[in-house]
């Protein structure tokens, strides 16, 4: 019961993410937008202006690149998915979803995917292989 207890605590904490989120991204969109119907002052106005616009624009990507995995994992959620990897189908261990509470894989799956250099899809055992011989200790 304690893991059930667990998914349920997360689902709160994902719900006040994503309500945070989306409160921000509504916000700082409709900055942006303010921003461009004003008429800037000179070229130092207009350079500043364009270099904030780009921030928040960066800032508002990473935002709904979050509520996007945070959207997913509360799909999961009502599917009956959340907590298992998308790939091995094993569970995803409770330290790793307190940390990262959207992750979809385990950490040796997210490994895999690191090493083969995709950003998805599943490797097979051979090429997992392959890709341990070529590690190399930058330490």
């Amino acid at each position: 019961m304690a893991r059930k207890e667990a998914l349920l605590n997360l689902r709160a904490i994902l719900v006040r993410r994503r309500d945070a989120l989306r409160s921000a991204l509504a916000g700082d969109l409709s900055l942006l937008r303010e921003l461009r119907s004003e008429s800037p002052g000179d070229v130092i106005d207009a350079a500043l202006d364009s270099t904030q616009d780009e921030i928040s624009s960066q800032l508002a990507e990473v935002e709904s690149r979050e509520l996007a995995s945070i959207e997913n994992a509360l799909e999961r959620m009502r599917n009956g998915q959340y907590g298992s990897c998308e790939y091995c189908g094993c569970k995803i261990p409770m330290a790793r979803l307190n940390a990262l509470p959207y992750a979809t894989v385990c950490i040796a799956c997210q490994r895999d995917v690191e090493r083969s250099g995709m950003g998805g899809g599943r490797e097979t055992s051979e090429s997992r292989e392959d890709s341990l011989d070529l590690e190399i200790d930058v330490s």
